[in-house]
């Protein structure tokens, strides 16, 4: 088990408590295919029948698996574990959204979803805005404005979430958050993630000056994403007013060594993210030829500074006051 699943397991069994109801609601918010939203499941429950001294009285356990309408559930399904000890259903649509009934969550988990955003901002693909994000496709670079742009989209998507989720998890229910983060105080430009996007946005600009995609094309894409702060998370659920912080840590410490140690593996698994994203805007053609300059300019830049990564655990709890 990796260490952001063992702090998940830990904080569930030290925070969650028994229940006297018969059914016990889990939801994986960004699910994608598996395998791995199946084990993450499999370890919040293994820590929930931890708080219940009787095998006869633990609840019944209904999971909802989560994703964008496009997300592949048949597969999904397909590949759901024969002996769970669980029902399963597929819920599809944005989490940015109300997706389940009023108090009808124990726990919410998500787990490296919440850096995408519901939309990249208006403002940067407008080339009469000063937040104009030309010649990049991330929130990285010296117009502050671009990154003040993404910023806020931030934090009305997440306070979109935590709203959603305030109507949705009991009083008392847990909210267990994964995802990649800045240090505070680390710039974007210094942050190991945003860099990696940025290559390969540097990628697309180089097979523009070979005339293989338009110059225009590329202005006018942007990554949805999003790479937020500790600070920033604790503000925005200060003003929800609703979840209060039990915890919130690095998985693992912040490092400043950033060195992959094989471009052809971080390239492949750049293109298993960003691949469907380039192709819908760019069409497959472009697709091996990104991802092999990627590779290229990868493999040429183990000499640099090296960038800032911290992958960010959060624990919120639910207030007990209805929403």
């Amino acid at each position: 088990m990796d260490a952001g699943m063992l702090l998940v397991q830990k904080s569930i069994a030290d925070h969650i408590h028994p229940t006297s109801l018969q059914t016990f609601s889990i939801a994986d918010l960004g699910c994608s295919v598996g395998p791995n939203t199946f084990i993450a499941v499999d370890n919040i429950l293994d820590s929930v029948k931890l708080k219940y001294l009787k095998p006869d009285k633990i609840p019944e356990f209904q999971v909802y698996f989560n994703d964008h309408t496009l997300n592949d559930f048949n597969t999904l399904f397909k590949s759901l574990p024969p002996n769970r000890d669980y029902y399963s259903s597929g819920v599809p649509g944005s989490f940015y959204t109300r997706l389940f009934p009023r108090a009808s969550l124990h726990i919410v988990h998500s787990s490296y979803s919440l850096q995408w955003l519901s939309q990249v901002p208006r403002e940067i693909m407008d080339p009469n805005s000063t937040a104009y994000n030309k010649g990049r496709i991330s929130c990285i670079g010296d117009n502050e404005e671009v990154i003040e742009a993404y910023s806020r989209q931030h934090a009305k998507d997440f306070s979109e979430f935590l709203g959603a989720r305030a109507q949705e998890v009991v009083p008392g229910g847990l909210v267990t958050l994964i995802l990649p983060a800045r240090p505070n105080g680390v710039r974007h430009s210094q942050d190991a993630f945003s860099i990696i996007n940025d290559r390969m946005g540097a990628c697309l600009v180089d097979l523009a000056k070979q005339g293989v995609i338009e110059e225009e094309k590329v202005d006018m894409f942007n990554l949805p994403q999003y790479i937020t702060s500790p600070h920033e998370i604790e503000e925005i659920v200060k003003q929800n007013g609703h979840f209060d912080i039990v915890k919130m840590e690095g998985l693992p410490e912040v490092k400043a060594s950033y060195r992959p140690s094989s471009p052809e593996e971080v390239s492949r698994g750049m293109r298993a993210i960003m691949g469907e994203i380039i192709k819908a805007h760019f069409g497959h053609e472009i697709l091996d030829d990104v991802f092999r300059i990627l590779q290229h300019k990868l493999a040429n830049a183990s000499d640099e500074k090296p960038g800032f990564e911290l992958n960010l655990f959060v624990l919120l709890k639910r207030r007990q006051e209805p929403v």
